[in-house]
């Protein structure tokens, strides 16, 4: 049986190493959410600080609701940000799924 140190060491090795790999993917995701978040800030005449924030909470899927967009446009791009939000959670979880299949296999 391995010790629980030992295996969250394995944990967070395997985790590092798989985040390396999917690296790309997460950070196209996260700059594309910026991006459309600073994109519904700008057109909604919102600050820097309240479009991130914006965006962040609309890509976890929490949803608040202090700030939120009337126009049109902006609520179709919150729907992207949503969606490539829920990518990037999934792909996270299935990173941390591997990493735990890897640290816990038998030697």
């Amino acid at each position: 049986m391995v010790q629980s140190a030992e295996l969250r060491r394995r944990f967070l090795s395997a985790f590092a190493k798989e985040l390396l790999i999917v690296w790309p993917i997460l950070s196209i995701l996260v700059s594309g959410q910026l991006a459309l978040g600073m994109l519904v800030g700008y057109l909604e005449g919102w600050s820097i600080s309240d479009s991130t924030y914006f965006t962040f909470v609309t890509g976890l899927t929490i949803g608040y609701g202090d700030l939120v967009p009337v126009r049109f446009g902006t609520r179709l791009i919150a729907l992207l940000i949503g969606f490539s939000g829920i990518l990037l959670t999934g792909l996270v979880a299935a990173v941390g799924v591997q990493a735990l299949q890897k640290a816990t296999e038998r030697d």
